[in-house]
């Protein structure tokens, strides 16, 4: 009896020790393991919206020829095929904070701190060497566009540092530049120089030409990375001794006043975005106007509108997975693999309906839709882009479910896996 007890305090023990990104695949816990199949599956939902906006850029018929949040020009469906789309990032980046927390829940600072650095690293090099390549075929590298996975890797080196501080700290510098970074959307670095680009990795979306190389700064790092702080704090609801009940009642709170001070702040544009909401000639594009808020940087009511959805939503999730649920958690266990496989399946798929349609896959390979005169003409409506996005995922789900069981079984014999 006793060594039956004391094998099973050593697997207790290994439950609690185990990286965030593999305490589901273990049995024992139910009550941990639910809790974390909740950050997947919210993880997994975004996910799947995300591969929707890629294929609009690449399939969509006035794919960058103009904003699809431009009121002027563009309508109903297309604006809210964009507007759902703008939930991925701030999600994304929020949770990547959190399973940074719940990865150091039982470890030494020193050790989830060079985890946070070397994975950083890591990610930034995806971004160029890896999604700069999916995105365009380009073996020179002339063009780099930085985005998402980018912001997730600085901010993490960052991080790696500032857990080093007290806690409270920690969750008053996410907030503060959450809430105040748009009072530096009037500054701005001009012309092409080192100053102008290490303001624009800071604060200011901004193209940069080197030479031959092009540099796209998309995804300018502060806001971002107070998103992942903000991420990172929320982390301590999900200790193993936390109650449940309160922290469903906190986020359930948090999403709730996220939304209610979105409101109060958009209604009279007092504070948050530099876009200004106005009355339309109808009520639906007046609604409309009131969502249309700033992605590049992320203003304070864009995390406001997108983050808010998504706390109610990890407080809703905390149930038993059914068949569709299950599913899903699958995108959200192995997000940066299915993130590279859907942008290289997109863009192979984009070259292909280019080919078939009669247009040159040269312009589609670039990533240049409707930017050549070859490409003229070329892209669908709504209904082909919503059809190819379904597939996508269809297509994508039994290799990710691979991956999965593949990650599962070799976690401890190849260390580059916990860096997908």
């Amino acid at each position: 009896m006793g060594k039956i007890l004391t094998l099973r305090q050593n697997s207790m023990m290994a439950v609690v020790n185990a990286p965030a990104t593999v305490i589901e695949y273990l049995p024992a816990q139910k009550v941990l393991n639910k809790r974390i199949e909740s950050i997947d599956l919210v993880r997994g939902v975004v996910m799947i919206i995300m591969a929707l906006d890629h294929v609009r850029d690449y399939f969509h018929y006035d794919a960058f020829m103009y904003s699809p949040t431009d009121l002027s020009r563009t309508n109903v469906g297309l604006f809210f095929t964009r507007f759902i789309t703008h939930y991925c990032a701030p999600v994304f980046v929020f949770l990547a904070g959190t399973s940074s927390s719940l990865y150091g829940l039982k470890r030494s600072k020193s050790e989830l701190s060079f985890f946070l650095l070397t994975r950083g690293v890591w990610l930034v090099l995806i971004e160029i060497f890896a999604v700069g390549l999916f995105r365009t075929f380009n073996l020179a590298y002339t063009f780099s566009s930085l985005q998402v996975i980018w912001a997730i890797g600085l901010s993490m080196m960052a991080l790696s540092a500032i857990i080093y501080m007290n806690r409270a700290l920690i969750l008053l510098t996410g907030l503060l530049l959450v809430v105040s970074h748009n009072l530096l959307d009037t500054i701005h670095v001009q012309g092409n120089s080192l100053p102008a680009f290490l303001w624009s990795i800071l604060h200011d979306e901004k193209h940069f030409t080197f030479g031959r190389f092009l540099v796209f700064v998309h995804y300018p790092v502060l806001p971002w990375l107070g998103v992942m702080i903000l991420g990172y704090c929320l982390g301590s609801l999900y200790a193993p001794d936390y109650d449940p009940r309160q922290r469903k009642r906190i986020l359930r709170l948090l999403g709730v006043g996220a939304l209610g001070l979105f409101v109060i702040l958009r209604l009279d544009n007092w504070y948050g975005d530099a876009a200004h909401w106005s009355v339309q000639t109808n009520a639906v594009f007046s609604l409309l106007s009131f969502l249309n808020v700033t992605k590049y940087p992320p203003s304070l009511l864009y995390l406001l509108i997108t983050l808010a959805p998504a706390l109610i939503l990890l407080a809703k999730m905390e149930k038993p997975l059914n068949s569709l649920s299950r599913k899903i958690v699958t995108f959200g266990r192995v997000p940066m693999f299915y993130y590279l496989a859907h942008i290289l399946l997109i863009h192979i798929l984009a070259v292909v309906a280019a080919l078939i349609t009669g247009h040159s896959g040269m312009g589609i390979l670039n990533n240049a839709v409707n930017s050549i005169p070859e490409l003229k003409g070329y892209g669908f409506g709504l209904a082909i882009v919503y059809t190819v996005w379904i597939a996508i995922v269809l297509l994508l789900y039994p290799l990710c479910k691979w991956f999965e069981r593949y990650k599962r079984n070799h976690q401890s014999e190849y260390w580059w896996l916990s860096y997908l």
